[in-house]
């Protein structure tokens, strides 16, 4: 926020008025609403899940299933195909995220490379999904037509996903359970067995959530009707559940319509005296999303002040000017994205400046615009959890219940898939080239915008 104040004291030196900073401020907070909505739902869809039992059956079943040498790449595997079933990493990371670390807390590995898992696979099915809304706004931006760009995406994700696979494969076999205590699981099994009504019924919030959201609802909505029809589950599942959690008995339809109020509002919350289980299930809430909100309003702020009153392009011109060759031009952008989510704190800023900027550049050296769509995932979308105040670093840490610095070595993926778009540049391999035209540089024209 002092950022944001800062870059707004320049704009009114340079001679803007202050209304025009003031509807800066109001475009970047109305720019986030979508996400705004889709955080509170979150935590309300966490909240509930954990009270109708979606989550507990999950790990319980889990670790039935997954074994610690291969629960890694397992992890990315099922993030992957769930993301590119629905289209929304965040989503993924929401749901079968937050149970996949439940899980592997309990089985004893490492929560960071967990989530460094999840990461990966939710952001491999988000950049390949026809239903991504990042994926589409980036084919739009550049003039692509969004097959196409899927297609041209693939060539740096499918390398890098496979790179990460290998680096979890390993890193489970390096990092698992010497010796694994099959008694103490066990008990873990049981203690959920017995506080959890555990049934293949509980995860019908997932199927619903998964039927919505292939259906393209909005996001926010899908996440608020699963959210809602959890509570509805636990009514009739999750009785003494309800009971423990309001503390007392009473009318039935009165305690579960609190219980589902209160799990929305501030989370669920259990005291069993079994640290694991009530580190398990004790979580969600809308309340509890409210700091990463916070931090996303500062950040977007200062990044629209940045880009309305010309800031960021001060710094851009001069990288243009000196990337003579193509490798240095992939270089630019990509530092160019990267940096625009360490320093604006929001991936469509990321994504959708480098594609104003670079555009009318790749079209007069005779780049085909699917190398800049691609270019600018890479650097854009799949770069952006691991900045910590960024929206997406800020969303998955709050999510997982793991700090952004402790899982950003092993989000390998996120890093493997710029960094092969950087080397393609460098080397020309996959570059397409097109006959050199000059285009209009405004970014207000019909063709970015599809």
């Amino acid at each position: 926020m002092v950022c944001a104040a800062i870059a707004a004291l320049i704009a009114l030196k340079n001679g803007h008025s202050w209304a025009e900073v003031q509807g800066a401020g109001q475009e970047a907070i109305a720019s986030v609403t979508s996400a705004l909505f889709i955080l509170l739902a979150v935590g309300a869809l966490i909240g509930t899940w954990n009270l109708s039992g979606t989550i507990p059956t999950l790990v319980y079943y889990g670790i039935q299933v997954l074994s610690a040498s291969w629960f890694y790449a397992a992890t990315a595997i099922i993030c992957g195909i769930v993301a590119l079933s629905i289209g929304s990493s965040w989503t993924t990371a929401a749901t079968l995220g937050v149970g996949l670390v439940g899980i592997g807390g309990l089985l004893g590995v490492s929560p960071a490379i967990t989530a460094g898992a999840v990461i990966s696979g939710a952001y491999l099915g988000d950049k390949l999904s026809p239903l991504s809304e990042t994926t589409i706004l980036t084919a739009q931006m550049v003039g692509v037509d969004p097959r196409e760009h899927i297609k041209r995406q693939a060539w740096t994700s499918v390398p890098a996903f496979l790179i990460a696979l290998v680096v979890f494969f390993v890193l489970g076999w390096i990092k698992a359970p010497d010796v694994r205590d099959t008694v103490s699981t066990a008990t873990e099994l049981a203690d959920l067995d017995q506080l959890f009504w555990i049934s293949p019924v509980n995860l019908l919030p997932l199927l619903l959530l998964v039927v919505l959201s292939v259906r393209k609802a909005p996001a926010s909505l899908a996440l608020l009707a699963s959210a809602l029809f959890a509570g509805l589950v636990a009514a009739f599942t999750q009785r003494q559940v309800i009971a423990d959690f309001i503390a007392g008995p009473g009318n039935v339809v009165v305690e579960s319509i609190k219980a589902t109020w209160l799990t929305m509002a501030t989370g669920f919350h259990a005291d069993t005296g079994l640290a694991e289980v009530d580190r398990l299930v004790s979580r969600g809430g809308m309340a509890s999303m409210l700091y990463t909100l916070w931090l996303i309003f500062g950040a977007v702020t200062f990044g629209v002040l940045l880009e309305k009153f010309g800031l960021i392009s001060r710094l851009v011109d001069p990288m243009i000017a000196s990337a003579k060759s193509t490798g240095r031009l992939f270089l630019t952008v990509f530092a160019c994205g990267f940096g625009l989510n360490i320093v604006a704190g929001d991936q469509y800023i990321a994504l959708v400046l480098p594609a104003r900027i670079f555009r009318v550049e790749f079209a007069r050296r005779g780049l085909a615009p699917t190398n800049l769509s691609r270019l600018t995932a890479d650097s854009g979308t799949v770069t952006s959890p691991l900045v910590p105040w960024n929206s997406c670093g800020a969303f998955m840490g709050a999510t997982l219940g793991v700090s952004t610095l402790l899982y950003l070595p092993y989000a390998i993926f996120c890093y493997a898939s710029p960094a092969l778009s950087v080397l393609y540049g460098v080397t020309g391999f996959k570059i397409e080239r097109v006959e050199p035209v000059a285009l209009d540089p405004s970014p207000g024209r019909s063709d970015l915008h599809g």
